[in-house]
């Protein structure tokens, strides 16, 4: 197991705490930043090589660097906590144990592009994660770690407005445009690009958009300096990351960990392994849009975004989902296609009625009413539906489909072949909601 120190998540008490985070360095990343010039702050998270932790990977200091520096125009900073995707439950971890820290990668990205005004949009559903991001800004405020205080706080001109704003509720306002649109008051519906958010964002602004965990990275990356960052884990993808593990581990949770760090330790070392000791059938690397990986073949797997481009699939959101032997997969494509197919946002037909098709197509196998036609049917709705969409809401619902049916085609072909007699309990005869989940409905 690497020795790598926690640079996100550090296992330190009450580090939610004001005082505890000053006490074990707090805010000398800001310091040292406001030391250099923005130019060279930003050259400095280019030398880290941080990539995006909300699933696009895109280089940060680039991002940072497409900012309009000679412009009288307001500029806006938005860090994207809507944390919607299905295995994805990392950002809330900073929200709660080490939100200071966020706020002062906040201070650093704004100090860098020149921006006045931050937003922490927070997803809808997380109620207690608003409540105590709300609390931390407070008390930045209060204690002059923020705003107008800052000035005399750091002996600097510079200062920096944070706001916390809840979410709409909406799995496509983590999307940066509609998240932009639902911030504005409006409908969280996709724009199309370019005009891009650094052009043409809030408001018609210039606009930044960060993941939470990327924002949160930036103070170790001041203190260490770019270059020793740049040392740890997987060379083309640095740094550590936070993965989100759930399903059938006996130890699910977060666990900050190097990239690259191989699957297997995940699962096995960190969380102990499978109940039951059961063979692992599937497994999802970064929230339920990427396409799975086979159980048989996690051997050897790093966990990094460049390992896993090569085999077909992505880090996402480091949202690891694990599946053991005994797990009906069908069942699995189906619900992650439900949940897409209820989260579109209706305004691009090849997602709005594609990923209506892929659902019902899905529930007719499960019926044991279908055909190998079908199975052509999901592959082909997935083409029509990828690459020609605003935003990459069909894509995902197409990946998830397309990759279960192509890396398990045994499970598809034994519903369609002889799906009566294998379905278990009756037959599937539809979906209802109760208690705010969804279950199989049988006749």
């Amino acid at each position: 197991m690497s020795e790598t120190p926690k640079l996100i998540l550090p296992d330190i008490p009450n580090l939610h705490q004001l005082d505890v985070y000053l006490q074990h360095g707090g805010f000398e990343g800001y310091r040292k930043a406001i030391s250099m010039t923005p130019e060279e702050v930003i050259e400095e998270v280019k030398k880290s090589k941080l990539r995006g932790r909300g699933g696009a990977c895109f280089p940060t200091g680039l991002k940072w660097s497409f900012m309009p520096k000679d412009t009288d125009k307001p500029k806006y900073l938005v860090v994207n906590g809507d944390e919607s995707e299905p295995g994805s439950f990392k950002d809330r971890q900073i929200f709660e144990y080490n939100p200071f820290q966020l706020i002062e990668g906040i201070l650093i990205a704004g100090y860098a592009m020149g921006i006045t005004t931050a937003y922490i949009y927070i997803r809808g559903e997380y109620h207690k994660w608003v409540r105590l991001m709300e609390q931390a800004v407070q008390t930045a405020y209060d204690r002059g770690f923020a705003g107008e205080k800052m000035k005399q706080t750091f002996g600097h001109p510079y200062s920096i407005d944070i706001v916390v704003h809840k979410g709409a509720g909406a799995y496509i306002c983590g999307e940066e445009t509609a998240l932009m649109s639902s911030l504005e008051g409006n409908r969280g519906y996709p724009r199309n690009k370019p005009p891009f958010p650094a052009q043409s964002g809030l408001w018609g602004m210039p606009t930044t958009i960060n993941n939470v965990e990327t924002i949160t990275a930036v103070p170790a990356i001041l203190r260490m300096g770019g270059e020793a960052y740049s040392k740890i884990g997987a060379p083309g993808h640095p740094g550590t990351l936070l993965y989100g593990v759930s399903g059938h581990v006996r130890r699910p949770g977060v666990y900050e960990l190097p990239t690259g760090t191989l699957l297997t330790e995940i699962i096995y070392d960190v969380c102990g392994g499978v109940p039951g000791d059961k063979k692992v059938k599937a497994v999802i690397p970064g929230g339920s849009s990427m396409p799975p990986l086979r159980g048989d073949s996690i051997e050897g797997v790093r966990m990094d975004e460049e390992s896993l481009k090569q085999l077909g699939t992505h880090i996402g959101t480091g949202g690891i989902i694990v599946m053991d032997e005994d797990t009906d997969l069908v069942k699995v494509t189906w619900r992650i296609a439900h949940f897409y197919h209820h989260e579109s946002c209706g305004q691009c037909t090849p997602c709005r009625e594609g990923c209506g098709w892929l659902e019902k197509t899905l529930l007719r196998i499960l019926r044991g009413e279908g055909t190998r036609r079908d199975l052509e049917l999901l592959a082909s709705v997935s083409d029509q539906i990828e690459g020609h969409t605003i935003c990459a809401l069909g894509d995902a619902a197409a990946w998830a489909v397309r990759g279960f049916v192509r890396t398990f085609p045994e499970e598809f072909e034994r519903y369609v072949t002889d799906g009566r007699k294998y379905i278990p309990l009756n037959v599937v005869h539809g979906v209802r909601k109760r208690a705010n989940r969804f279950e199989f409905v049988y006749q």
